[in-house]
């Protein structure tokens, strides 16, 4: 009996596997097709992949978008857990109930949708004469409740009798916090790393807003391009597409057992 249960709790898994990974591999054998074929419903791989890559290349400038999307999020992805990470720390380690209001209040700003602050934003930075530049795309992000939050919870998980021995051996805090935190809350990090790489590599709206030369553009403000106009080539577009993929999806794997061990960890904190 117990087999029995067990073996379709696998035909179950096998079949839930296979629906979630059918979207990424129609993806792949879309980008090899021509448009004909894949509105025809084609599902196997085709022989258009170089065709589609010609276009895809000639009609935009890929390799720009590629590096200002790797620029941005690498940089918005390192300021954010240095900034968040402190952050997280202090409202643990330095704990009061001012502190405990003051992250109600951050929390409850998780509500308020980028939206509704994308007006102000836009303001400030362009009468600060920032538009279409690194500083504009990462501020606005830099430092989100929810990592602060990730933080606070891993850091909740750390003796703080290691602290005190430290601050009696004579170490700063700065030093404390860098060479005795850091390298303990890894998979934290590698967690935060991945949620905030994925969100700034697939930012749409505030790019779009702020970023108003043609040199500033992102990943996936050419796969937006590629979707306007009369006529669609949707062959170019998976590529496109699945070009804009590869980089968090390579990020996931490499970070995966990491990233679980730094989610679990925090809730578990």
């Amino acid at each position: 009996m117990r087999k029995l249960k067990n073996f379709g709790a696998y035909v179950i898994l096998t079949i839930v596997s296979l629906i979630s990974v059918f979207p990424l591999y129609w993806m792949i054998a879309a980008s090899t097709n021509n448009s004909t074929d894949i509105l025809g419903g084609r599902l196997i791989f085709g022989t258009h992949l170089m065709k589609n890559l010609e276009k895809l290349l000639a009609e935009q400038n890929v390799g720009r978008a590629f590096l200002n999307s790797l620029f941005y999020s690498c940089i918005l992805s390192l300021l954010s857990l240095i900034v968040c990470s402190i952050a997280g720390y202090g409202f643990e380690i330095y704990h009061d109930r001012a502190k405990d209001r003051l992250m109600s209040v951050l929390l409850l700003a998780m509500m308020v949708p980028f939206a509704a602050t994308l007006i102000p934003l836009f303001k400030l930075f362009t009468g600060m004469h920032l538009q279409s530049t690194w500083i504009a795309y990462v501020l606005p992000t830099i430092s989100t409740p929810f990592l602060i939050m990730l933080f606070r919870q891993s850091a909740r998980s750390f003796p703080l009798e290691i602290i005190e021995a430290a601050r009696i051996d004579g170490l700063s805090e700065l030093r404390i916090f860098a060479t005795i935190f850091v390298p303990t809350m890894k998979s934290t990090y590698a967690a935060a790393m991945t949620v905030t790489f994925m969100n700034a590599w697939n930012n749409y709206l505030w790019p779009k807003v702020i970023m108003m030369s043609g040199t500033s553009q992102t990943m996936p403000m050419l796969v937006a391009n590629l979707s306007v106009g009369y006529s669609i080539d949707y062959g170019v577009l998976m590529l496109g597409v699945l070009i804009c993929s590869l980089p968090t999806g390579i990020l996931f794997l490499i970070l995966q057992r990491s990233f679980a061990n730094g989610i679990v960890g925090a809730v578990k904190g």
